[in-house]
């Protein structure tokens, strides 16, 4: 399977940012990356790692005993 590899404005676009969020991700070293040359690609399986790992899913609802007649 064959993994493909994005620019940097197809990373922004799939993300729905700007260009210099992955570009900041990047200089910090919060995703990894691959240098083609003078080139940066990030990996397809990367950035649907990242977006995986940084989905918070939704908080439950407690049911509170409190205010209820018994």
């Amino acid at each position: 399977m064959t993994d493909s590899l994005l620019t940097v404005d197809q990373a922004a676009e799939r993300l729905g940012t700007t260009t210099r969020f992955p570009r900041r991700l990047i200089a910090e070293r919060r995703i990894a990356f691959v240098k083609v040359g003078s080139r940066v690609r990030i990996k397809e399986s990367v950035l649907v790692a990242y977006i995986d790992g940084n989905t918070v899913q939704p908080a439950r609802r407690r049911r509170s005993r409190l205010g209820r007649a018994a």
